[in-house]
């Protein structure tokens, strides 16, 4: 049965997108699902950071479960109410406070794609395959959603994703931009393992006040709510982490932060 799974592992929540005989393609209870399991684990004060992945070493996800499409499909309002679980699934890791970021194996295309390129980082191992097949499926991809890709991977790798609709590999992600760091398969889980405790014992005020200062910027300069991400800023400052902060740089000690 398509689902997601939520896990909570010490300081990491970890959101498993399973469908592994459809190579974890998105049913539309899954699109639905997604931001309240984020919700939830962006309200949970021990969650510092947030992992999805795919479930088993086949796929990230494959994109939408196209098997639910049927005729009712042709309806403008279904279609329209369909668009809308996917759109929201899409911005739930953006909105999240805390960092979000994507351990991609295998297939990662289509909806698994979009997912992805929401999140604030992503990672791959050096199996992994990307594609987005918009070109060959005859849909509009929305305005959104190709600003989205336009500022992970620029303007030109955009057209190139889209109008080609090819698949490509691991290393031509890393040179778009699109992942961070790729992996073979003996040590992604490590390195992957590695950064993700390197960034949980940080400030957790920091790192909100960062991501809602990078998601402000990004937007147009009307659209920019400066003063919600200088307020960010300034909590950091007044924050008992910052004075922690000061604290064990001066007597040379591992910080002990607590998100307040």
């Amino acid at each position: 049965m398509p689902e997601l799974i939520v896990k909570r592992e010490a300081a990491i929540g970890r959101i498993v997108f399973s469908n592994p005989s459809k190579y974890n393609a998105m049913s539309r209870d899954m699109w639905l699902a997604l931001p309240e399991a984020l919700d939830a684990l962006d309200a949970d004060p021990e969650i510092r950071l947030i992992v999805l992945e795919g479930d088993g070493d086949s796929a990230f996800v494959s994109g939408a479960d196209i098997s639910q499409f049927g005729a009712s499909q042709a309806d403008p309002a279904v279609q329209a109410a369909y668009n809308a679980a996917v759109e929201q699934a899409y911005l739930a890791p953006v909105k999240c406070s805390k960092p979000v970021v994507a351990r991609i194996r295998g297939i990662c295309m289509g909806g698994g794609l979009g997912l992805a390129a929401a999140c604030d980082l992503r990672f791959c191992r050096d199996d992994a395959r990307f594609r987005m097949p918009a070109g060959r499926m005859g849909l509009g991809y929305s305005v959104v959603g190709v600003r989205r890709f336009m500022t992970v991977v620029g303007v030109a790798n955009t057209f190139d994703m889209f109008f080609s609709a090819r698949v490509f590999g691991a290393q031509e992600a890393l040179r778009m931009g699109f992942v961070s760091q790729v992996a073979p398969r003996e040590t992604f889980d490590a390195m992957f393992d590695e950064w993700c405790a390197a960034v949980v014992e940080n400030a957790p005020l920091t790192l909100r006040a960062l991501k809602r200062t990078v998601n402000e910027l990004i937007h147009d300069p009307g659209d920019r709510d400066v003063a919600a991400a200088e307020t960010a800023i300034a909590a950091c400052f007044a924050s008992a982490d910052y004075r922690e902060g000061a604290a064990a740089f001066m007597e040379k000690r591992k910080p002990r932060f607590l998100g307040a």
